[in-house]
């Protein structure tokens, strides 16, 4: 039978490599031997699943949909695997993850050789960007995400809260004054993350307030921002976890601490639906969770309420 699993493992690699003499060598096959596989495959098929030249191959459409579905597969018969023992050497293969480029450098890239060195077996692709992107369709096992989530079938645990507080520096606030009112805000310059120039605070009565801000930039990264916050640009809004180091050492200042923004932003774990969670997938999140509120206590916990609610005098935090 030539439709087994050694045969799709095979495809896969030829897939990837785009050579079907380097992806036979992996698997201790010639050239010849390694081609003969993928033609008997094809045979098996009844489909033509690569073009061949002399340099190299490419995919049929038809070789797109089987790669889909060998990965799929494999992935299944080694989560089960993994499932079905328990000890760490036996967490192997490779693990797909995504995050916001700000957060993943800061909570998750200085953590990945520590993860690798308990799972050796285990390889990792991550991909940090700030935009959403499709899970499911991209093929990632895990995504970290930040904020409000909208509805769907994806799987999702949070994995710790995620304050949000509006911040400026001493030099901008100096120069410009202290908003004292939410309203003020549309008398400042204000720096938006992306397309959200729409800021909701809520005070202590429980009332909403939402203003329209308006700045001379706007950008999608939250790194880029947070350098602008800090250069005296204007009045930014960000995460504690970002924010609380420099609060701590009066680069930044708290703006209208009396005010909570709303919506309340979480850090979540989030993973495609009807699946059983992979032993890979199972520890880098537990590995990850621990990490993340590890670190963010280390910043930003002496600037919470045993509430968690956040809890900075702005005069007392080195407001002019």
């Amino acid at each position: 039978m030539s439709f087994d699993l050694k045969s799709l493992e095979l495809f896969v690699r030829v897939a990837t490599l785009g050579a079907i003499g380097r992806a036979g060598a992996e698997f201790s096959l010639s050239p010849t031997n390694a081609t003969q596989r993928i033609k008997a495959l094809e045979a098996e098929l009844g489909v033509k699943l690569l073009n061949r030249t002399t340099r190299a191959v490419s995919l049929t459409p038809d070789g797109e949909i089987l790669l889909e579905h060998a990965r799929r597969i494999l992935d299944d018969v080694e989560d089960t695997r993994n499932v079905l023992s328990h000890t760490t050497k036996s967490i192997s293969g490779a693990l797909r993850v995504t995050a916001s480029a700000s957060f993943g450098r800061s909570h998750i890239v200085p953590f990945v050789p520590e993860f690798l060195r308990l799972y050796p077996d285990v390889t990792l692709d991550l991909h940090l960007t700030d935009a959403v992107v499709n899970i499911v369709e991209m093929g990632y096992d895990l995504a970290f995400r930040i904020g409000a989530l909208a509805p769907s079938s994806l799987l999702a645990r949070k994995v710790d809260s995620n304050p949000l507080l509006l911040v400026a520096s001493p030099n901008y606030l100096a120069r410009a004054g202290h908003p004292e009112a939410p309203q003020e805000l549309a008398e400042h310059v204000c720096l938006p993350l992306g397309e959200n120039r729409s800021w909701k605070l809520v005070d202590k009565d429980g009332t909403l307030h939402e203003i329209r801000v308006s700045g001379p930039v706007s950008v999608n990264l939250g790194d880029a921002i947070g350098e602008w916050i800090l250069a005296g640009l204007g009045i930014g809004l960000t995460s504690l976890w970002h924010a609380g180091p420099d609060i701590k050492e009066g680069r930044l200042v708290p703006v209208l601490p009396g005010f909570r923004i709303w919506p309340d932003a979480n850090i979540w774990a989030v993973r495609p639906p009807g699946r059983l969670l992979p032993a890979r997938v199972k520890a880098f999140m537990a590995f990850m969770e621990e990490r993340i509120v590890e670190t963010n206590r280390s910043r930003y916990g002496c600037l919470l309420d045993e509430s968690g609610n956040i809890c900075i005098d702005s005069q007392a935090s080195g407001a002019a």
